[in-house]
């Protein structure tokens, strides 16, 4: 941040410890805050960030250790307790009722009552979630449901339910995750303007590059541990990743091949519908060609197309012209289960929506798109799905309890990589990943991108959507990128550059110096 740090230490935690089990999420961890500072609280997935937020914000009690509050010893026994003391968090995974609207969300069981009784005021709320709204320069009626809101669009309501609250604590967990570029900068500026009325935040993100822009502390943790902190000032994004996994970040990226074989996906003039309005288009005359054992990344930012485009050829979204071939063949009127059945299957974006179910188990989930492989005799061979979906968890280095464990159970990055096996046990012959890396840690994410460069050696197509620039660089053999609803540009990674690939997406075009 700009500012000046204000020094008065708001919130403490002091030799805290948490143990589920024989399992410690929480070792010793000394973590403090400070009025009117972003402290960035960066590790890996089951590094205990979340185990600790959670406790500062009352969702759960330490096993050992004080929490203090303005120097005063606190034990919150819920998050509205928290919250009355001051201590908001904005979580990772949205949390809101999709039946219900913006205003009604924002003010979920804090409701603002009439003077002279128990009735709720829904025409104040309307006015203070519009002023909210304008904070994050977001023009939405609050009259909207948030279920037809867009994933983006639904993260601003999380967080604009935060800022109603007027923490002097507020803890932000991953709050970027689904916005784009110009919502980020957005956010950012409400940050800034909250650190300087003296709120401390507590900023969470596996985008490193946000931390270092935003924060003015970074503190890592590791297997439950305080490993490091230092001033951000002082620290580049190599220290950051080496004290979280002890590598750089290009290292996290597999080996390409290089070595493309036969055209297997061939998409000619698509043109597809934007599926949440009436008129506009999403894609527009788009033409690619993904050959086998090759990685193609489509780099773009938020509303460029890049999801319509992938949903499109999974036979999710409504296709206006065009075609779209599997080794030569018309697949494009088939449905989502014929795609899946030919080969083509899609890992969305949005995991906990469409990935994944969440009252079923984690072999549940795994085994939903292949189910008819294991049908013998008009039932279902249990012994052949489980030693299938044992397979593939190990193939995709799944940790897990066991198969029968709730999927709830699993960190965000493991829980993807149930979404990615679930996928795999369909035997696809082209993948499509949509933000395959969004809200996982930097391990995760070296762990699937490992993944991916084994499809494309194993002889299967690989097309992949992606908003951040260095997967685009590193993680595909070629990469086009996306502006408005076109591909404007179909570049060697290899020989471009971060600044030619964020000036094609943002305009469209580049310098002639790129």
């Amino acid at each position: 941040m700009t500012h000046a740090a204000q020094e008065t230490v708001l919130l403490r935690a002091e030799a805290v410890t948490k143990a589920y089990g024989g399992t410690h999420a929480l070792r010793g961890v000394d973590f403090e805050v400070r009025a009117g500072e972003v402290t960035a609280l960066i590790g890996e997935n089951g590094a205990g960030k979340s185990t600790l937020m959670k406790i500062l914000a009352g969702v759960e009690r330490p096993s050992s250790g004080t929490i203090l509050l303005d120097g005063e010893p606190v034990t919150f026994s819920s998050p509205t307790e928290a919250l009355d003391n001051g201590v908001a968090i904005i979580h990772q995974e949205l949390n809101l009722c999709p039946n219900l609207s913006i205003s009604d969300n924002i003010f979920l069981g804090r409701e603002e009552r009439r003077a002279a009784g128990l009735a709720v005021d829904y025409g104040r709320q309307q006015s203070v979630a519009a002023e909210v709204l304008a904070r994050l320069e977001e023009e939405i009626d609050p009259d909207t449901l948030a279920g037809d809101l867009r994933l983006g669009q639904q993260q601003l309501v999380e967080i604009a339910r935060a800022l109603n609250e007027e923490a002097r604590v507020l803890i932000m967990d991953e709050p970027t995750s689904a916005l784009s570029h110009s919502e980020v900068q957005v956010l950012f500026k409400v940050i800034e303007d909250l650190t300087r009325r003296g709120v401390a935040i507590i900023y969470i993100s596996h985008h490193l590059d946000e931390c270092l822009e935003i924060a003015d502390q970074a503190v890592i943790l590791r297997d439950g541990a305080v490993v490091a902190r230092a001033a951000m000032a002082d620290v580049d994004m190599q220290w950051i990743v080496t004290q979280m996994v002890g590598r750089e970040e290009s290292d996290l990226f597999a080996d390409l091949t290089h070595d493309p074989g036969d055209v297997l996906l061939e998409v000619r003039d698509l043109v597809v519908a934007d599926p949440d309005t009436h008129g506009r288009l999403a894609v527009r005359r788009v033409s690619l060609d993904v050959h086998e054992r090759e990685i193609v990344g489509i780099f773009g930012l938020m509303g460029a197309g890049r999801t319509e485009l992938l949903e499109a050829l999974a036979g999710r979204n409504k296709v206006l012209g065009g075609t779209v071939s599997l080794a030569g063949r018309d697949v494009g009127h088939l449905q989502v289960s014929e795609r899946i059945a030919d080969g083509i299957v899609l890992v969305p974006e949005d995991r906990q929506r469409d990935g994944l179910v969440q009252s079923l188990s984690i072999g549940m989930n795994m085994a939903l798109a292949s189910v008819l492989r294991f049908i013998k005799g008009g039932f279902v061979s249990a012994g052949d799905e489980r030693r299938t979906s044992e397979e593939t968890g190990r193939q995709v280095r799944l940790k897990m309890a066991s198969l029968d464990a709730a999927i709830g159970s699993l960190s965000g990055g493991n829980q993807q990589k149930v979404v990615i096996a679930k996928a795999l046990m369909t035997e696809p012959r082209v993948v499509l990943l949509d933000e395959p890396s969004r809200g996982i840690d930097v391990g995760a994410k070296a762990d699937i991108f490992t993944l991916m460069a084994q499809f494309s050696k194993e002889g299967r197509a690989v097309l992949f959507a992606t908003s951040e620039v260095s997967e685009a660089l590193f993680a595909c053999d070629r990469v086009l990128v996306m502006n408005r609803g076109e591909i404007v540009a179909d570049l060697d990674p290899r020989h471009a550059t971060r600044e030619q690939l964020m000036a094609l997406a943002d305009t469209g075009t580049t310098t002639t110096e790129d």
